[in-house]
């Protein structure tokens, strides 16, 4: 590609691009840019929200770039408080290192691994020592750091903001520094600190990093950003069930925006399926979604099984069984609620309870229509449903 084509394709699907001139420039003076992309280990699982701008990273590579792979074990002990009301947890090193082990195989299952580089912050900031951090600080005032929308809301209501995250943008920013970075690629809530990283670039007498903005990936609930604390998630370590289920529930306005983020269709393939009918189109989305992480194969059966449970009325091949003496053994009689909590089905009975106050739980036909409901031992077996993708067969 001409560097033109080149930088028209790092440009789509994103929000904005800073520092475009100087990025051409790079593009035609035909050396290899250096794309990084920082995530913190702060839980063990990636979501769908983190593959817009893994996407982004695997086409830089398709283009020849190096992908610099950034691990933040030592800024996940200080907390990012980008979009936060309140301080981050801190983790202890165990469950940081245990955290960016799960990050790098869920990764490489969108990047190439073999043209992935995979650095780590604390490899530097171990070795600075408490003056440095200090000279790190004369790069950044107080006002700039309150010029920050989530800072300037916390400070205006009173919420506490601690010294060590008005460091956070530097630290992201040194790193930059640390690996002469040419582009850094981040979530449009990032943009603050990438800026940061240009200033301290040239501090150093570098040339400053462009800096790419990617669009925030809204969640299950089309309205929220993708989040494992609001529960509007897919995680790239989910089934096959689960992807597809859940990729189904979206609303249909949603449904275009994960064609263009996740599977990365242009405006014209996304105006020749909005022809088409829209429950058709969003099958087909949540089948290559599910083949992305699970095969061809899983797509198609995910995509039949749903066809049977929601068209033809019928229930899933692979339905899980378990035998009434496992889930209430020696017991006559059980609450719904206990059974399905044996059946290891569900992550707590709080979640159980919640399908059946929203009269989503079902004994064969028969809605569960108290918390308290209990079902005799039966005779022959009778199919639980909880939730439009859960059933599970009970055995005499």
């Amino acid at each position: 590609m001409t560097p033109a084509e080149q930088l028209a394709r790092i440009k789509a699907r994103s929000e904005r691009l800073i520092g475009e001139e100087a990025l051409l420039a790079r593009l035609a003076a035909g050396k290899p840019l250096r794309v990084k992309l920082g995530v913190d280990p702060t839980r063990p699982d990636l979501t769908f929200g983190h593959m817009v701008c893994l996407n982004k990273l695997r086409e830089l590579q398709d283009l020849g770039h190096t992908a610099v792979l950034l691990i933040g074990d030592f800024t996940t002990r200080v907390g990012d408080p980008t979009g936060r009301s309140s301080t981050r947890p801190v983790l202890t090193p165990d469950e940081i290192a245990s955290n960016a082990a799960t990050y790098l195989d869920q990764a490489y299952r969108i990047l190439d691994r073999g043209r992935t580089e995979v650095v780590r912050n604390g490899d530097w900031f171990g070795r600075l020592s408490f003056l440095d951090a200090i000279q790190l600080c004369r790069h950044m005032t107080v006002q700039q750091m309150l010029a920050r929308e989530d800072f300037a809301k916390r400070h205006a209501d009173g919420t506490p903001i601690s010294l060590v995250e008005f460091l956070y943008p530097l630290l992201q920013g040194h790193d930059s520094v640390e690996l002469r970075a040419d582009l850094e690629l981040g979530g449009s809530d990032q943009l603050f600190n990438m800026l940061v990283g240009r200033d301290l670039q040239v501090a150093a007498g570098q040339p400053p990093q462009a800096v790419l903005t990617m669009p925030l990936l809204v969640g299950l609930d089309g309205v929220h950003k993708m989040s494992k604390s609001l529960g509007n998630f897919i995680a790239f370590n989910d089934g096959p069930k689960d992807i597809f289920g859940k990729v189904m529930s979206v609303p249909d306005d949603t449904m275009w925006t994960y064609y263009r983020l996740l599977l990365g269709a242009d405006e014209a393939e996304v105006a020749r399926r909005r022809a088409e009918h829209p429950m058709e189109m969003k099958k087909q989305l949540a089948a290559a979604l599910t083949a992305k992480f699970h095969g061809a194969e899983a797509g198609a059966y995910e995509r039949a099984q749903f066809e049977k449970v929601f068209s033809k009325g019928q229930v899933r091949d692979d339905m899980p069984e378990a035998a009434w003496g496992t889930l209430a053994p020696g017991a006559s009689d059980a609450a719904v609620v206990d059974l399905l909590a044996a059946s290891g089905l569900f992550p707590s009975k709080k979640e159980i309870v919640r399908l059946i106050e929203g009269g989503a739980v079902k004994v064969g036909d028969a809605k569960v229509t108290e918390r308290a409901q209990r079902l005799a031992r039966p005779s022959e077996p009778v199919v639980l449903q909880a939730g439009k993708r859960t059933f599970l067969k009970l055995l005499p």
